[in-house]
């Protein structure tokens, strides 16, 4: 998949953060993204659509971010989820990759890392379906 075809949902309480997701995502060419601005909604969001890749900030105001991370994972255990967080401490880095993330970025983020990490997500949903047939 290319990272412009893909669709992304950023679940982040705070609005300068989705902002700039949102733009920096169009400038890559991702031209469907869809926003929550808390756990409940973004849970809604993934539930409709199940987007092929959210950004999700590790902490929220109305739950764990590390917890709906697990639920994502439940909902759709391919789900490619990238925690971002203020506090990039190595326990919880450790935490969300065990978890199931299949990224992690550190507020502040740059573009650069943003087409990073997308880069790893969209390659490692193309390469599951053929670890599944091998």
């Amino acid at each position: 998949m290319k990272v412009s075809d893909c669709s992304v949902l950023i679940i982040d309480d705070v609005s300068s953060v989705r902002e700039y997701l949102r733009q920096t995502l169009m400038l890559l060419g991702i031209n469907k993204v869809s926003e929550a601005a808390n756990g409940t909604l973004g849970i809604n969001s993934y539930n409709a659509q199940q987007q092929d890749v959210v950004f999700l900030d590790i902490e929220l105001p109305d739950c764990d971010g590390k917890s709906l991370l697990r639920q994502l994972k439940e909902i759709n255990p391919q789900a490619n989820v990238v925690i971002m967080t203020a506090h990039s401490t190595v326990e919880n880095v450790q935490q969300s990759i065990l978890a199931g993330a299949c990224g992690f970025i550190a507020k502040p983020f740059s573009a650069k890392k943003i087409e990073s990490v997308l880069v790893k997500c969209t390659k490692r949903t193309v390469a599951q379906p053929l670890a599944k047939t091998v």
